[in-house]
């Protein structure tokens, strides 16, 4: 008869799968601890590991499988005739599928407070090694790590020798996809419970970086229909799609853009995006209001952008929102009326943040040539108190509030960048100009657009202004207060340019470029 190790952790269609095995495909089932009483409960017959070796499992079960008649029967190629002569002289059975998935680690360590003694408890070591044996043997060994893969596998051992062998390649790959990611999460765990100065003060920057994610959907395309794309990791395990078109590449970006931006405010809060940059962003007592206050710094920048809201869409924000196109809508929540009228437009797609809006990130990766580009997120939590005026002119109690507001806005939008506010909503944004003076000019014509006076606003700058021309700009198109990180070599020229013109500026001491 043809022998099958099944060891699992993971129990979800065992029995089933076992038992198909033993009555449709003529296997015997070999089997260790929990397993193997799993499946005497439910009437199989298994032969146990320690019985089948002739050795017990000892050390409360760390060592019950790393024996040469485990790894012989898998490790032995059937094409080799020294192989199979050695493989009979030492009485070892070959083993023709092993299904095995390992002790949960990563489910272990993700607990808040587990200690280092029960992590390294559930590092796996048998189960590994088995996996790697019969992968590499693939050509003879079906090896299965997924309880999803089951049925698959049940197909293909009554169907052609030819699928067989392809499934067999494929599980194969998954295999050292597994074990590599399961390593890698080890790894993380064990770099981050490290002591020393040095690795304090780098961690989470390891001198090896192990990155595994799960493919998650793969992409119609990427930024371009020529571009090919797919998304990888828990994206969906922090978003719920309610309606609307598969989400793009695009998409994705905004998302998480709009995410991390709303998550600076409190009070009720709508913002409009478009290409990740914020084109509008307002705070009022209600989100239809800040809905308006948003919607009015730029009417023509959100036709197929992003809206975001931080609390529960109602009815009177989606009829709103709705006469306009827009790709997605995120919130929180979505009430009964909001849906109603949003559900019209099949297209459009519809998230609920499932663990409320401001989600986290402790990391942020970009792919350089060569390699990736690793920084902690820009979440600095700025203090209004550590900002100091700089000018002879103090801000009023209105100038605070505006800077402040526009201090959160500005830190995500992409640099260069300026933003003009009054009150808690933003008058004109630019973004991501070579020349900060050109952001300036932007911003103002934007405004002008809109219809909207800047005279009173605040400007804001997310990086110093390196000369006197940006703030000049500023107050000509009728800002009296300025907000910006100071730094330069010419800071006295630009705050003497301030003086001059009766404008009260603070400086921050921190900027937030974004590239």
């Amino acid at each position: 008869m043809k022998l099958a190790l099944l060891s699992v952790s993971d129990k979800r269609g065992l029995a089933e799968f076992a038992a198909s095995l033993v009555r449709d495909h003529g296997y015997e089932i070999l089997s260790t601890g929990g397993t193997a009483r799993a499946l005497l409960e439910t009437g199989i017959a298994v032969t146990e590991v320690g019985r089948h070796t002739g050795f017990p499992e000892i050390m409360e079960g760390r060592v019950k499988t790393l024996h040469p008649k485990i790894h012989g029967g898998l490790l032995c190629r059937r094409g080799k005739p020294e192989d199979l002569a050695e493989a009979e002289r030492n009485g070892i059975r070959l083993i023709d599928l092993v299904a095995v998935n390992l002790y949960p680690f990563e489910e272990t360590v993700a607990r808040p407070g587990v200690e280092l003694a029960e992590a390294i408890e559930n590092i796996d070591i048998g189960g590994p090694s088995m996996l790697r044996s019969a992968a590499k043997n693939h050509e003879s060994v079906t090896v299965v790590c997924d309880p999803s893969d089951y049925a698959e596998v049940l197909s293909a051992l009554g169907g052609e020798p030819g699928a067989l062998a392809a499934l067999r390649r494929r599980l194969a790959l998954k295999v050292f996809q597994r074990t590599a990611a399961y390593d890698a999460a080890i790894a993380r765990y064990l770099e981050s419970q490290a002591a020393g100065p040095d690795l304090e003060a780098l961690a989470g920057y390891p001198a090896r970086l192990s990155l595994s994610w799960t493919r998650a959907q793969t992409l119609r395309y990427g930024e371009n229909p020529h571009q090919k794309g797919a998304l990888y990791g828990t994206f969906h395990d922090h978003y719920q799609q309610l309606q609307g078109k598969e989400l793009s590449y695009n998409n994705v970006l905004d998302i998480t853009a709009a995410t991390y931006l709303i998550g600076e405010f409190e009070r009720p809060t709508v913002a409009i995006l478009k290409h990740t940059n914020p084109c509008g962003l307002a705070s009022a007592e209600t989100l239809a209001d800040a809905w308006e206050g948003a919607y009015a710094t730029d009417r023509q920048a959100p036709f197929g952008g992003i809206v975001i809201a931080n609390r529960t869409v109602d009815g009177a924000l989606a009829a709103l929102v709705a006469d306009i196109f827009t790709e997605v809508i995120i919130a929180p929540r979505f009430g009964a009326d909001a849906l109603a009228i949003l559900g019209k437009k099949k297209n459009l797609r519809l998230m609920v943040a499932k663990e409320g809006i401001g989600a986290d990130a402790l990391q942020e990766l970009r792919s350089v040539v060569g390699g990736v580009l690793v920084q902690d997120r820009d979440r600095v939590p700025d203090d209004p108190s550590r900002f100091k005026v700089v000018t002879r002119r103090q801000p009023t109690p209105q100038e605070w509030e505006s800077m402040v507001f526009g201090w959160k806005v500005c830190k995500h939008v992409k640099s260069n960048a300026i933003v003009y506010c009054r009150g808690e909503r933003t008058l004109g944004i630019g973004a991501g100009q070579m020349s900060r003076v050109d952001s300036s000019r932007i911003a103002v014509w934007k405004a002008g657009e809109a219809g909207l006076d800047l005279r009173g606003s605040v400007v804001v700058s997310e990086a110093l202004f390196p000369f006197p021309d940006g703030l000049v700009a500023a107050a000509q198109a009728g800002s009296t207060a300025a907000i910006q990180p100071g730094g330069s070599i010419r800071d006295a020229e630009v705050i003497k340019a301030a003086d001059e013109r009766g404008i009260a500026m603070v400086f921050t001491g921190i900027r937030h470029f974004r590239h």
